[in-house]
């Protein structure tokens, strides 16, 4: 296997329902772990490619939940325990089966104290990609010194650079984060993000357009992901669209990390743009199959499953 990838930031703590309908009414709860960057890892790695996770984590329970379960996924956790700040919680409520509602609880975490003195310089210089997102950044000035840190080793050692923009509202203005990533994208190799997320990069909002602008900025591959209607992409100047693979749709959560998982997959094995967008895309897919943010992430053997068809009962 290659050197594979190497991602930075936040994973925290996850509550959700155990069935839909308001939490007024239902009592009971299961506990998992999320987080963008730790759910591509263990795409990633489940598609082949070893993957490894930097962050902090506090000094409790859920922080030694995130641990065990990255480590089970054959995830490489350079983690620090932080002795004073929690590990984040996020809360995810569906009270029908039109909404999903999301808190999160990350406000003085652990990994909103990480610094530039938590990236294993060794890590990201010897890996094949180094994925980082525009969650880290905004959790505060030393996270996105951290992911500055990180950048700059990868470009200096010749590491393959990708960003998915993925914005949240939740934790900053668009004004910030359209000023924070536009660094990041000139420095990418790869930029990954929804119409509204390249919106805070470029004027355009035709798909197609976003695409090329994204790459006239600095990267020579960009991928606009457009949910139930595919992606389109502009990769070393040629514009492609993806269609979707169709799936019977479960929970969507999740399934943008696992079309970026897909692409970096393939990406590191040597793929042409094709193969990597049509891995995405079906990775994209599997991922809606099933519940849970990382749980329903593909393997190779599912992805062969789900584009062959066939007999799915296995006895």
């Amino acid at each position: 296997m290659n050197a594979g990838m190497v991602t930075l930031g936040e994973t925290m703590a996850l509550v959700s329902g155990a069935e839909v309908g308001s939490w007024a009414g239902h009592r009971d709860l299961k506990l998992s772990v999320a987080g963008a960057e730790s759910n591509v890892a263990i795409g990633v790695r489940r598609l082949g490619h070893p993957a490894s996770w930097i962050s902090r984590v506090g000094a409790d329970g859920f922080g030694e939940l995130i641990l065990r379960e990255l480590r089970a996924e054959s995830v490489s956790a350079l983690a620090t325990t932080d002795d004073v700040r929690p590990t984040g919680l996020m809360v995810k409520e569906r009270p029908n089966s039109l909404r999903t509602h999301v808190r999160y609880y990350r406000g003085g975490s652990a990994a909103a104290g990480m610094t530039a003195a938590d990236v294993d310089e060794q890590a990201v210089t010897s890996a094949a990609v180094l994925h980082v997102t525009g969650i880290t950044p905004a959790l505060g000035r030393g996270p996105a010194e951290a992911v500055r840190h990180a950048v700059r080793l990868a470009r200096d050692a010749g590491v393959t650079v990708s960003l998915d923009v993925n914005y949240r509202s939740a934790l900053w203005s668009r004004d910030d984060a359209g000023a924070a990533l536009a660094p990041l994208v000139a420095q990418a190799d790869v930029v990954f993000g929804g119409p509204e997320e390249a919106s805070l990069l470029v004027d355009e909002a035709d798909p197609e357009r976003m695409a090329r602008d994204l790459v006239s900025l600095g990267p020579g591959q960009a991928v606009v992901k457009l949910g139930a209607d595919g992606a389109v992409s502009c990769i070393d100047g040629i514009v492609t669209s993806t269609p979707v693979v169709p799936v019977r749709v479960v929970d969507t959560v999740g399934a943008g990390d696992a079309f970026v998982a897909g692409y970096l997959a393939e990406l590191m094995s040597g793929a042409e743009s094709e193969q990597r967008l049509r891995t995405a895309a079906a990775a994209g897919a599997f991922a809606c199959t099933a519940l849970g943010d990382w749980e329903g992430l593909p393997t190779g053997a599912d992805l062969r499953a789900l584009v062959g068809g066939g007999d799915q009962v296995r006895r």
